[in-house]
């Protein structure tokens, strides 16, 4: 069991480095535009390998500690499904929704077109909106206190990437972007 600790430990540790790395990365991004890492500037890019690779990385991270780190906190029961599993079963929907809407290029952050359709009639971000939904509902299921740390740095992520990418977006697609940010709320 020390060895299991131990591991849980590191691999917590380890995520929330990496995930400080994303974050100071978009925070960089909003503070410096013109040497913005998030939207990257082209693919194969630096920036857009630290982003991309830092995001894997986290998210293998954060299965392993859903894992590991099982039901460990505070929401004994099975009480925790049936809140958890619509959150995610309709953050997952609305992700997916939005990358399909706008494809897969762009939701890498590389300019692809603009297409204001679908959930973004009604969000400017239904992904980062459905995946944090999804982090939450993982979270009551998972019952890891560990995982409810590390969704919740993801989730500032969510929140603060939309403030770099506005002005990437104003830069690439100008008035016709403007038009749509009076329209569509950011979140919701």
């Amino acid at each position: 069991m020390i060895i299991n600790n131990t591991l849980i430990q590191t691999i917590f540790i380890v995520n929330t480095i990496v995930i400080s790395i994303l974050l100071a990365t978009v925070v960089w991004s909003v503070i410096r535009p013109d040497h913005r890492v998030w939207p990257p500037p082209r693919r194969r890019s630096w920036q857009y390998l630290l982003t991309w690779i830092g995001w894997l990385v986290a998210c293998a991270l954060n299965v392993c500690l859903l894992f590991l780190d099982w039901n460990s906190w505070i929401f004994g029961g099975d009480l925790r499904f049936l809140l958890g599993l619509p959150l995610v079963l309709m953050g997952g929907l609305l992700a997916f929704w939005g990358i399909v809407t706008i494809g897969w290029t762009n939701s890498k952050g590389v300019r692809d077109g603009f297409r204001p359709s679908g959930p973004y009639r009604f969000t400017r971000n239904p992904q980062y909106v459905g995946d944090t939904v999804l982090f939450v509902g993982l979270s009551i299921i998972a019952n890891s206190q560990l995982l409810w740390i590390t969704h919740a740095l993801l989730a500032l992520w969510f929140i603060i990437a939309p403030l770099s990418e506005e002005v990437w977006l104003k830069e690439q697609y100008g008035e016709e972007y403007e038009r749509y940010r009076r329209e569509a709320p950011r979140f919701l």
